[in-house]
């Protein structure tokens, strides 16, 4: 685990809690999806499981775009 921080550092006289402190602020979003969003991203999910989908190259072909 030490090797691995010591690999994360910037400078090698930064800290490992400034490593580690670094890296939260990397894995905690600021930004979460909203409840809209995230109904979005389901009802994606469920035309693709559904098969209502298109190929980029179908659309293409749709719009006569080469």
């Amino acid at each position: 685990m030490k090797e691995q921080l010591t690999n994360l550092k910037i400078h090698p006289r930064e800290s490992y809690s400034a490593v580690i402190e670094r890296l939260l602020l990397c894995a905690i979003d600021p930004d979460p999806l909203t409840s809209e969003e995230i109904a979005g991203i389901e009802e994606s999910l469920a035309d693709i499981k559904a098969g209502r989908v298109h190929t980029e190259e179908e659309i293409m072909k749709e719009f006569g775009v080469e």
